[in-house]
């Protein structure tokens, strides 16, 4: 495996030394993968997430992407990462399309808007005002302005928050896809479903710290092992199957 991200030893305090948000993180995202962050709020995946991003600065370790040092090449590295914004109003009144050039400009791309809507299932959108479109369409809007520079690496922060079924696993597919197309990707998410379905690996943190890295299937077979039985047992389908197959798999935008 050829790891793209190396995180060593990320340490991060705030407020003159009371709190410790990031002790001696250390981990690796191989070329290719999809490797997710998870943990409890206030774990610490945002503060590490911003440091390797070179959003926010690290109080101890080091961040290698691509073979570069992100406190010596921030400048380079930024050009070959995606992040995905939060949804905000600043954008109200230009339409989706328009976004898309002043993004493309900004990086000096000449963009084929189309490309990029049809690549989320928004081409049908494309004259419309961003204060017009859907929750669930502003965050996969915001995923094709993540790939306007073409990244090598994107960042994806809890991109299904508040999704409806429909567009959650239609979320999972355009993920998968990027996956195809040869994107690294570094997800968080509070969601254990969606984590196990499209990571290749998962660190678990808690308390600043990473408590385990595996393969999701690794870490669900370790526990079983140790006597772990579920109160509730699993079947071959669950409730949101149910809504599903009652409701289609359509999207409702």
């Amino acid at each position: 495996m050829n790891p793209i991200i190396k995180v060593d030893n990320l340490e991060k305090t705030f407020k003159d030394g009371k709190i410790k948000a990031v002790r001696g993180v250390s981990f690796s995202v191989n070329d290719g993968e999809i490797f997710s962050l998870l943990g409890p709020n206030g774990a610490g995946k945002t503060t590490t997430v911003e440091m390797i991003e070179g959003l926010l600065s690290m109080d101890k370790g080091s961040v290698v992407i691509d073979g570069m040092d992100i406190a010596k090449h921030s400048s380079d590295i930024k050009k070959i990462i995606g992040v995905t914004l939060q949804a905000n109003n600043f954008f109200d009144d230009l339409s989706i399309t328009d976004i898309l050039k002043l993004f493309g400009h900004l990086f000096g791309i000449d963009v084929n808007t189309g490309e990029f809507l049809e690549k989320v299932s928004l081409s049908e959108k494309a004259k419309v005002l961003y204060k017009d479109i859907s929750g669930g369409q502003k965050q996969r809007f915001v995923i094709a302005l993540a790939l306007i520079n073409n990244p090598k690496i994107l960042f994806l922060d809890e991109p299904t928050n508040g999704l409806d079924p429909q567009a959650r696993r239609h979320l999972w597919d355009i993920v998968k896809s990027l996956k195809v197309a040869g994107k690294t990707i570094l997800l968080t998410t509070h969601f254990m479903d969606e984590a196990q379905y499209l990571s290749d690996r998962v660190a678990i943190m808690d308390n600043g710290k990473i408590i385990v890295n595996d393969t999701p299937s690794n870490l669900i077979k370790s526990l079983l092992d140790r006597g772990f039985e579920k109160k509730v047992q699993d079947t071959r389908a669950n409730l949101e199957d149910v809504f599903i197959d009652l409701t289609g798999n359509k999207l409702r935008d």
